[in-house]
């Protein structure tokens, strides 16, 4: 069953109706709805790319976290074959709120890593809603390293709210961790392609964000901090979010125009969450037509261009 968002209300009744009609023409004898349903779908769809077209900053958030909105391993399972996933950071722990492993893509063997959120409850908890603790990033950091040594090329997909920010996470190192991953995403030797596709937040998505190419869905966000807590921490109230939203400057379109992000893939109107598939077809388009470019560049050429790209983000913005 599809949900629907607070701004998609009127959609969600006109689309609701149209289910119920067609209902009753399949029970009924003979009563041709054809034309009232054509009516009904023809008004949803101008309401839907209405309401689409001039999306808050806030409204976007909402997208980026929708509930039924396409999940890293969806996008494993359809851009990818041979997929071995790859687990633990040897040195004790396992954390499944980062999934990662050996792959081919399109024919090209690749290392591939992500946060996953998980699509219900159960694969929420066992995913911790996609928010890595420590052994997480330095499983992530195990995998690159991996990928240098054979000289793969690493396509990261970000899904996260964030970093876990728990007592054991703390305990375990969770600011070191994040560091040193962002560290070793920068350092690779190898091709880095990030892709957010749903909810970039702070440090927990940096660290493995920091690529040659990054995209972002047009739906999705990208932030230091969470609009309901940089609320908090402004305005003591978690109300504030929407203007915090639009002050962080968090969409795919404010992050092209600052030049923090290199491109933009569309989505179909309502959401990345109305036809998954041709998202996924178009993020694997992005990745196809940028992963040859950079396959043949020398590592420590490719090394360099990642950091001066990363240093002139803060000389650009400084200045």
């Amino acid at each position: 069953m599809r949900q629907y968002l607070d701004f998609e209300k009127p959609v969600a009744e006109l689309e609701n109706k149209i289910a119920e009609l067609r209902q009753v023409g399949q029970d009924g004898d003979g009563i041709n709805i054809a034309d009232e349903v054509a009516k009904l779908s023809e008004k949803a769809d101008r309401q839907l790319r209405a309401a689409y077209a001039k999306l808050t900053a806030a409204q976007k958030v909402q997208v980026a976290r929708h509930p039924q909105r396409p999940k890293t391993l969806d996008y494993f399972r359809e851009l990818l074959t041979e997929y071995t996933p790859l687990a633990g950071d040897r040195l004790g722990h396992e954390d499944r709120a980062v999934v990662g492993g050996l792959a081919r893509f399109r024919g090209t063997p690749v290392m591939v890593i992500g946060t996953e959120r998980g699509f219900d409850m159960e694969s929420r908890l066992n995913h911790n809603f996609g928010m890595a603790r420590p052994e997480g990033y330095r499983k992530a950091q195990r995998l690159i390293q991996l990928a240098g040594r054979f000289g793969l090329p690493v396509l990261t997909f970000v899904d996260t709210a964030g970093a876990w920010p728990g007592i054991d996470a703390e305990e375990r190192g969770q600011a070191e961790a994040i560091a040193r991953s962002t560290d070793t995403v920068l350092r690779a030797p190898v091709p880095v392609i990030a892709t957010i596709i749903g909810e970039g937040g702070s440090g927990g998505a940096v660290a493995l964000a920091a690529g040659d190419r990054v995209f972002m869905l047009e739906h999705s966000v990208y932030s230091v901090i969470s609009p309901e807590g940089a609320a908090s921490i402004l305005w003591r109230d978690p109300k504030q979010a929407p203007a915090a939203a639009e002050a962080l400057k968090i969409t795919a379109q404010d992050l092209l125009a600052l030049k923090l992000i290199d491109r933009i893939i569309p989505e179909p109107v309502g959401g990345a969450q109305r036809l998954p598939q041709e998202v996924i077809a178009a993020v694997g388009d992005a990745i196809a037509a940028e992963l040859p470019d950079l396959v043949g560049v020398d590592a420590p050429v490719l090394v360099m261009r990642r950091r001066e790209k990363f240093l002139a983000m803060g000389r650009d913005g400084a200045a």
